[in-house]
Parts: structure tokens; C-alpha cells; sequence
């Protein structure tokens, strides 16, 4: 019996690393995209990193899928804004996760923290204006 258990927590933890979203992973999953940027450019995506001008491709590359996604219109025309969050019990004392996992299973916080003694902070926005990256706004002091 405590071998299937043995066996089972290791598949469990197996599923979650397998739902962590890295750099390298993304790079791995479309090699034809990131192979034919700048150099300079390559080695910021390997670092987790955005610059403006990027488009929306290569900032998934980078940092993956937004946890949000807001849409501003104004004078100017549309832009949109990618934010990528992180929980943290209120207070900021402990960061319980930040990333891929909980945009794809949120029940699963529940079993890790006091579901309701977190806070969603954002750490980083991406706006874009015409398909292009045109600011990055990151939190200081994460």
C-alpha cells in the first residue's frame, strides 16, 4: 500500500511540474518562432524578459499566457494590456504562487493556503498599442 502511495504522490507532483510554463519550455514548444528572432532578442525570452516592441508572440514566449487581459479605448484608439498576477496572503507576508498553475486550476489554492487570506497583487502589465509591446510596467521590491 505504500508504494501505490509512494507511486501516486510522485505522479501528482509529476502533473504539477508538467503545468509549470518556463522560457525554455515555451521556447522548446515553437522553436520556429524563437529561431528566427534578433539575437539580442532571443537572449531577452531566455531570461523571462520583455521589451517593447515585441509582439504579443514573443512576450509569450517570455513570460506566457496573461492571467488578465484588458482592453482601453480612448482618444487615441485601442490598446491592450496583458497583466500576470501573484497570490500572496494580505499583508504580502508569503507568496503562495505566482504563474501558469492556478490560471488553469484556481480550486487548487485551496488546498495549499487560507483561500480567503490571499491577495492578487499584479506584478507586471504589458500594454500594447498596434500589435507591439509600447510599455512594460513592472512592481518594485517583489
Amino acid at each position: 500500500m505504500k508504494r501505490y502511495l509512494l507511486l501516486l504522490g510522485c505522479l501528482l507532483g509529476l502533473a504539477v511540474l508538467a503545468g509549470c510554463s518556463t522560457p525554455q519550455t515555451r521556447i522548446r514548444q515553437n522553436p520556429e518562432l524563437f529561431n528566427n528572432l534578433s539575437p539580442a532578442d532571443q537572449e531577452l525570452i531566455k531570461q523571462g524578459k520583455v521589451a517593447v516592441g515585441f509582439t504579443p508572440e514573443m512576450v509569450k514566449l517570455a513570460v506566457g499566457d496573461p492571467d488578465r487581459v484588458y482592453t482601453r479605448t480612448d482618444a487615441t484608439g485601442k490598446n491592450e494590456a496583458w497583466v500576470y498576477t501573484s497570490y500572496t496572503s494580505h499583508g504580502g507576508t508569503m507568496i503562495y504562487y505566482r504563474g501558469f498553475y492556478h490560471r488553469r486550476h484556481p480550486g487548487m489554492y485551496a488546498y495549499f493556503a487560507d483561500y480567503n487570506d490571499r491577495e492578487v497583487v499584479e506584478r507586471y502589465r504589458v500594454t500594447f498599442k498596434e500589435g507591439k509591446v509600447a510599455s512594460i510596467e513592472e512592481m518594485s521590491g517583489d
